[in-house]
């Protein structure tokens, strides 16, 4: 663990200024539980200004939302403890479920919407007509946390997402470089190329970088101005990955086949070197490009195999240089705080900005995982009829809620569970040892600063964050600091008690009916972009390759990290996820291509897009002999057509699919030689 720096320092102290704040104008104002403003600041405050700043209003709107739905819920159904139950219990996995929905800090006002009704909801069951000021009382109290953490983290020393962005953008592009030049070099010399596992992990370090974005676009530092760059930058980082590993597909199979020209070969040890530059030299990337159209065959009648690979060689090379001179341009935009205004020279990501995966699947199993273990500790609460018992629903929920996310949250809701263990030890050390000599504001804040201190430089740490943020709030809210002292010994055991109890049961529950691993969240993520690839072969779905490649990139970058996490055999068995997008790209723009061709080459693609939806939902990688005849027909099909932009595209495309599905078939024109009968047989 490294020691923490100044920043580190900044961040605990501005984040203890902020909760004394809070807590000081509660109890100016006089509300009636003045620590849950305090709390509030330490589950709101980030590191990054524009991370508190841009879950601020979402807490607001969803805490507001929070308590109308429990001012409308406890009246009504106070008499009929089950039926409340299972009412909170419902909002609360409806809201989790629209949550999950979202990946961005928008997520936070439904999450909010659903604990807070729980947080205010059991509590007032014991005084139900008091539950219209109660809701009141606590949506004052959390905005006004909320608030203070806003405030702190955009005047005191505002931390920029931009350097963090520029620094990790340099560590990808330099492994981007590397993994770029170990992949045509393996291919030129038919060699085995770099391993999936490296791909995978510049694809889960691009999604990474979202939080940061979001975080930069909320910003009041004056580099918010660059977060127009972020969204293309996240795309076109994406991108590279699919697009070159197309280039050293092709480049591998007309090395196998000793067609690669020279002048190709010299043209790649150039692009090498260039990409290994960091200098960015628009005039030497024309010149590349000139260079293209110098090998770039025309595609006239009945090309052969070689002539195919080339010319799509030639596209995806095009692809590189554009994609390469775009991200030097956008991450100087980072690193300068401007926006982009010239237009970007790879445009098709400029059109699929804010793809990413929604998994409504998972969004309702997490929902009814936290609908059951809310109603598990409602029932234990009302069975033994526990005083403060209901803190244990409360906490349940606030726990699966804040984890739910994850693919076993049960063991984050056990540290989160400790935290409340090791912040109940201190709030008792406080409570009955300390607060009593403290006479004056000023007193109580001098003596809770250690503590918070600690708290806010252990949220520093990813390791060591969940614990800091925990024993702070429910610390907090434990002592009940208010503006008179109440040092009684029972209530504070029953809450303390209650809480982790609630906690236990939530984690037991979803431990047993939520938590799935990692191994199976992959799994699932690679049959749905399955499934995606057969829509789009259906001409369901997406109608654009770059945004279906966007989407299964997304999904690849939440497959990265699981697979880390995996054994080595487990990984390689999934395939290449690579291919698997490369397959989506071409097979939206041959389908897009078809509506302008006619006679044998359109019926020719019809069943090759047909027969190649079937394979893909039959979820088998054994090659489909049928699919690999239809292929060579619509080849041939298309070949025989007018000469046109849009045929040229649907041989391009083609080409694309044979190598993606059918990468060690026979070269094209040796398979549409033999009998399909006998490859069927």
């Amino acid at each position: 663990m490294t020691l923490p720096g100044w920043r580190d320092w900044a961040f605990a102290l501005k984040t203890y200024a902020a909760a004394m704040l809070a807590l000081y104008l509660a109890l100016w104002i006089d509300l009636p539980r003045p620590y849950w403003a305090l709390g509030t600041v330490y589950i709101t405050s980030q590191v990054l200004s524009g991370a508190t700043r841009a879950k601020a209003a979402y807490r607001v709107c969803g805490t507001v939302l929070g308590a109308a739905v429990s001012v409308v819920l406890v009246p009504n159904l106070v008499n009929a403890p089950l039926l409340l139950s299972l009412a909170v219990a419902l909002w609360v996995a409806l809201c989790l479920y629209v949550s999950l929905l979202d990946r961005t800090p928008a997520s936070y006002l439904p999450m909010l919407a659903g604990y807070t009704a729980a947080l205010i909801g059991f509590p007032a069951v014991d005084d139900p007509g008091a539950i219209f000021d109660t809701a009141v009382a606590r949506a004052e109290e959390i905005s006004l946390g909320i608030v203070c953490a806003s405030l702190a983290a955009t005047l005191i020393l505002p931390q920029s997402a931009a350097p963090l962005i520029v620094g990790r953008l340099n560590d990808w592009s330099a492994e981007a470089r590397a993994w770029i030049r170990s992949a045509l070099a393996a291919a030129r010399a038919e060699a085995a190329g770099p391993s999936q596992g490296r791909r995978l992990r510049l694809a889960s370090d691009a999604i990474g970088l979202d939080a940061l974005g979001l975080a930069l676009r909320n910003e009041a530092t004056g580099a918010e101005r660059a977060a127009e760059a972020f969204a293309p930058l996240r795309q076109h980082m994406l991108m590279v990955l699919p697009i070159v590993a197309a280039v050293a597909d092709r480049v591998a199979a007309l090395e196998q086949a000793g067609a690669v020209p020279a002048r190709v070969r010299a043209f790649l040890s150039d692009l090498i070197a260039w990409l290994a530059d960091e200098v960015d030299d628009p005039d030497r990337a024309a010149r590349l490009r000139d260079r293209i159209d110098g090998f770039e065959p025309a595609l006239g009648r009945a090309p052969d195999w070689n002539t195919l690979l080339l010319a799509s060689l030639a596209a995806r090379l095009r692809d590189v240089i554009d994609l390469r001179q775009d991200l030097q341009a956008l991450r100087g935009h980072l690193a300068a705080g401007t926006a982009p205004r010239a237009p970007l020279a790879f445009a098709y990501t400029a059109r699929v900005r804010s793809i990413r995966h929604r998994d409504h699947g998972l969004a309702a199993f997490s929902a009814f995982g936290v609908f059951a273990g809310l109603l598990a500790c409602c029932a234990i609460w009302i069975a033994t009829g526990w005083p403060d018992g209901s803190a244990a629903p409360m906490m349940g929920a606030v726990a699966c809620c804040l984890f739910a996310a994850q693919d076993d949250p049960a063991p984050q809701i056990l540290s989160f569970a400790n935290s409340a263990i090791v912040g109940a030890l201190g709030a008792g050390l406080y409570l009955f040892a300390v607060l009593p000599l403290a006479t004056s504001f000023e007193m109580l804040a001098l003596a809770l600063a250690p503590a918070l201190i600690l708290c806010g430089l252990m949220m520093t740490q990813p390791r060591t964050a969940p614990m800091g943020m925990g024993a702070a709030l429910n610390g907090a809210t434990l002592l009940a600091l208010q503006n008179g002292y109440s040092g009684d010994f029972a209530p504070f055991a029953n809450g303390v008690i209650a809480s982790v109890v609630g906690m236990w049961i939530a984690a037991a529950v979803t431990r047993v009916i939520r938590s799935v691993g990692a191994g199976w969240s992959a799994r699932r993520l690679i049959g749905i972009n399955r499934r995606s690839l057969a829509a789009a072969a259906d001409g369901r779905g997406t109608g654009h390759g770059l945004e279906l490649a966007a989407l299964m990139l997304d999904r690849v970058g939440l497959i990265a990290p699981r697979l880390a996490s995996l054994p080595a055999d487990t990984s390689a068995s999934v395939g290449d996820l690579l291919a698997d997008v490369r397959v989506g790209i071409n097979l939206v723009e041959v389908r897009r291509v078809r509506r302008r061709l006619t006679g044998p080459a359109r019926s020719t693609v019809d069943r090759v897009l047909a027969l190649a939806a079937r394979q893909l939902r039959g979820r088998t990688d054994r090659p489909d002999a049928a699919l690999l005849a239809a292929l060579d027909e619509a080849l041939d099909a298309v070949a025989g057509a007018v000469p046109s932009p849009e045929r040229r595209a649907a041989l391009i495309g083609l080409t694309g699919l044979r190598r993606g599905l059918f990468a060690d078939a026979p070269a094209y024109r040796a398979a549409a030689a033999l009998d399909h009968r006998e490859m069927a047989a």
